[in-house]
């Protein structure tokens, strides 16, 4: 096996999104996504079950789709990498088993990584300098919303917080569905929101009061907020006035990247860590970004933010993670792992 630029395929199917990617080293080389999104608009959300049979039906095609956009063949890979938590266990299941087959008849080795510091890993395939370590982390999706203190990315990632309740991705999905907007929730939010006050309403941000910071310093809650909106809409219905949705929206969405980017940079700060990485599918929220830019910039801090192709899930940044521990000279995970849908972030292989 190469180990300067190992060829690696990963697989990702933790949630609703059966990503296949390719990597020589650091190089991308193919991203494939088929998003099941679509079918689970119906719902409001992710159905774990309809994710699973998507995962099943996609993952053959997908698999193809990125040999091709590779221009290589399956019998060039030296390795495999695949998502095996955190996720939805069915969905995690058929990407691990699909990796397993396809390791075995390859005779490659095969890599089970965490899903969430592979959203790290992502990094790593931009074409600017090297990610810098220690790096604070922030990763927002739909069903993550977590804080990691990332010392060596192979080797020492540390959880700082995380969602004790709705991951900022649902918040989005939730308070859409309530103000009448379709599935998924953040672009629509997004562009809502467009022409509207951030300050016209003042949202509650959970977990920042002085008693609560003294036990959850990083972690997050958006479920109070998402009532509160709630609440808000019902009042103004009730009397008979007209609700304001542009105003809301933006008001809302502020709340969430103002707790967001407010303990982000306060982690920075209270480490001593002048690098902030975000990742995650709402990170293609622009206001997210401009306001963690201008936080950042003002607090001295660096912030990173890979291509917003390779925030979403996908294969790519489970390859290039199975790459980097190749490189580094780490063991293969051999196939006596499993899905685990609560795999803990300082897991970085299994």
């Amino acid at each position: 096996m190469n180990r300067s630029a190992p060829l690696v395929l990963g697989i990702e199917t933790s949630c609703d999104e059966t990503g296949v990617g390719i990597v020589r080293g650091t190089d991308l080389l193919a991203n494939t996504i088929a998003s099941s999104m679509e079918e689970h608009a119906r719902y409001g959300g992710v159905v774990p079950e309809v994710a699973a049979r998507a995962h099943l039906e996609a993952l053959g095609p997908s698999i193809r789709a990125a040999l091709a956009e590779a221009s290589v063949t399956l019998d060039e890979v030296d390795a495999v990498a695949v998502t095996s938590g955190p996720g939805l266990a069915g969905a995690l299941m058929v990407g691990v088993g699909a990796a397993k087959a396809l390791a075995l008849s390859l005779d490659v080795p095969l890599y089970g990584v965490n899903h969430l510091v592979g959203h790290v890993g992502a990094d790593l395939l931009d074409d600017r300098a090297p990610l810098e370590t220690p790096t604070v982390a922030l990763l927002v999706s739909g069903g993550h919303t977590s804080l990691l203190l990332v010392r060596d990315l192979v080797s020492d990632v540390e959880l700082l917080g995380e969602t004790i309740d709705d991951a900022a991705g649902e918040a989005f999905d939730k308070v859409a569905r309530l103000l009448g907007l379709p599935y998924p929730g953040g672009p629509e939010i997004d562009r809502a929101a467009i022409g509207g006050d951030p300050a016209a309403i003042r949202f509650p941000r959970g977990l920042t009061l002085p008693k609560d910071l003294a036990r959850h310093r990083y972690d997050f809650s958006f479920s109070g907020l998402k009532t509160a909106v709630a609440r808000w809409v019902e009042r103004a219905e009730a009397a008979g006035e007209p609700v304001p949705l542009a105003d809301v929206a933006a008001s809302f969405r502020e709340a969430v990247v103002d707790v967001l980017v407010g303990k982000a940079i306060a982690a920075c700060t209270d480490l001593g860590v002048p690098r902030l990485l975000l990742g995650g599918g709402v990170v293609a929220n622009a206001r997210l970004r401009e306001v963690a830019a201008e936080r950042a910039a003002a607090a001295g801090v660096s912030l990173r933010i890979p291509p917003l192709s390779l925030c979403t899930d996908n294969g790519a940044m489970i390859a290039a993670l199975g790459a980097k521990l190749i490189m580094a000279g780490a063991e293969p995970s051999g196939l006596g792992f499993g899905a685990d849908s609560t795999l803990p972030v300082t897991d970085i292989r299994v």
